[in-house]
């Protein structure tokens, strides 16, 4: 789909302080080690990811986002009354009813005529919150709105850890399923997008994607963040990578681009391997992603947009640039927006 009114005027994030290595991690999985006989370092050498952030037990994914919300907010300059719609993204949620929304919606002192409810999406949440927002902010249904996740990753790494140490059937081949909950991290972040006429940023949309493989949507399941994840990694990399091929040219073409012209990309945050696959596939070089994979680890639907942020606030992203965000989820499902920072 192509924009003409759609405008991103804030990125925000917030991450958890307590840092946890991949060696913290190992160290707790020293049973399942000892008896498989895994080598130490495993964990950082297969995923590329040195360390994740987790928030303090007990923390509610609303409990963030209502921060991260304010923040967006606040970013934006954007005035509360002009906000119609207040979307929260994330895999995680207070519960399963009400809509997590519904806090943020409260918390945010948005109007009443907003549209609030939550969005489930695996890895794609936010950025589909964003794209339902975007949508009705080109269709004039809409002046403003605001979408807003937290993935809380702490008990699916503690129940994974709790898991492989206690199942002795377990063997080296049948453990690497669950190698992907290993990878995990906690993240915040909100996007705010608004018409034209109320922008200060000229962080203008132009183009969206989106592409769905979902002969492939069993190949990563989960009850939730919080439960155990069960995970095909290398079929669900390949899987998602050529439909992240097939979901770039359609972003060419929907935005008039060339790759040569893009300056900087912003690719969903699973793996290093990943990473490389993708923009590989993608003829894309790897110097103009941004990546935050390493120290972040696998933050879920928060991932590719906290990366954007803090892109933003480094200074990785200039006047001029042509941007593209690249996320993908498991289903297995792609969407792909192209920005322009006039």
């Amino acid at each position: 789909m192509w924009f003409d009114r759609v405008f991103v005027e804030a990125v925000t994030h917030i991450l958890p302080e307590e840092v946890v290595t991949s060696d913290a991690i190992e160290e707790r999985l020293a049973p399942l080690y000892d008896r498989l006989r895994l080598p130490p370092g495993r964990l950082e050498l297969m995923s590329g990811i040195r360390e994740r952030r987790f928030f303090p037990p007990g923390t509610k994914p609303g409990d963030i986002s209502c921060r991260v919300g304010e923040l967006a907010i606040e970013q934006s300059g954007v005035p509360r009354e002009a906000f119609g719609a207040c979307l929260h993204g994330s895999v995680c949620r207070d519960c399963l009813e009400p809509a997590t929304a519904c806090r943020v919606h409260h918390a945010l002192g948005l109007p009443h005529g907003c549209i609030v409810q939550d969005v489930s999406n695996a890895c794609l949440g936010i950025l589909s919150g964003a794209l339902q927002i975007a949508t009705m902010i080109e269709l004039g249904m809409i002046e403003a709105g605001i979408v807003v996740g937290t993935e809380c990753g702490r008990q699916l790494v503690d129940n994974t850890i709790d898991k492989l140490n206690a199942d002795t059937s377990l063997t080296r081949d049948s453990v690497k399923n669950s190698f992907a909950s290993l990878t995990i991290g906690s993240a915040s972040a909100a996007m705010v997008l608004c018409h034209q006429r109320l922008s200060r940023t000229g962080a203008r949309l132009r183009a969206s994607t989106v592409y769905a493989d979902t002969t492939h949507h069993d190949l990563c399941q989960s009850e939730g963040l919080a439960e155990v994840m069960q995970t095909d990694s290398e079929r669900l990399m390949r899987a998602g990578v050529a439909a992240g091929a097939a979901n770039f040219e359609r972003l060419l073409d929907a935005a008039g681009w060339t790759r040569e012209r893009i300056d900087r990309t912003f690719c969903h945050q699973v793996g290093a391997a990943h990473r490389k696959m993708m923009l590989g596939e993608l003829g894309l070089p790897l110097e103009r992603d941004y990546s935050t994979v390493d120290w972040l680890g696998n933050t879920g639907s928060a991932a590719l947009p906290s990366a954007l942020s803090l892109g933003l606030e480094a200074g990785a992203v200039n006047r001029g640039d042509r941007v593209a965000l690249l996320g993908i989820g498991s289903g297995v499902n792609c969407l792909m927006m192209a920005v322009e920072y006039c």
